[in-house]
């Protein structure tokens, strides 16, 4: 699995200008308020999914998104929609509970995980998310996230969360 510092490699590849930020492990959004009044731009939660038929799916939202996950799984077109649990966290994303993050979509190069992106965050000039651990938190512009995301080679589905409706990135 790639950590912290091949993600920042990664970056660097990509032309990626990054700031990264360390602090107390946070697991939850509650935990992370507290970050928000002091850094710049969208703040963000990822629930790491499970499908009856085996798919795993990684929902990327604005921190303060209301998520249903009844209206994911009819958006989603799957019958049973859970959370995931932490062995196949590693196993997909190579992370551990309280660290999910877009930017574990590097451990994911067999495109096992399905992508889904709040609408919002497009609208927002920076992203912050954890670097593959949550002690940290990195920030990086919109455009170069939207190329991380797409250096990735998932295929990204954008949702918005006002009607559950969806399309392609």
């Amino acid at each position: 699995m790639k950590t912290r510092t091949d993600l920042f490699a990664y970056f660097d590849q990509l032309g990626i200008a990054a700031r990264t930020w360390q602090h107390e492990p946070l697991f939850t959004v509650e935990q992370a308020n507290a970050l928000v009044d002091s850094l710049p731009g969208a703040h963000i939660k990822n629930l790491f999914l499970k499908d009856d038929a085996g798919n795993f799916w990684l929902v990327v939202a604005e921190q303060h998104a209301q998520i249903e996950l009844k209206k994911l799984r009819h958006a989603f077109n799957v019958r049973n929609l859970r959370f995931a649990d932490a062995d196949h966290l590693l196993k997909y994303i190579g992370v551990t509970p309280g660290s999910v993050t877009p930017f574990g979509l590097i451990n994911d190069p067999e495109h096992a995980v399905r992508v889904v992106i709040d609408s919002s965050l497009f609208e927002q000039p920076i992203i912050n998310a954890h670097p593959l651990e949550n002690t940290a938190t990195t920030s990086i512009n919109i455009e170069d996230f939207k190329k991380f995301l797409r250096s990735t080679g998932h295929q990204i589905m954008v949702i918005n969360f006002a009607d559950y409706g969806m399309r392609e990135f």
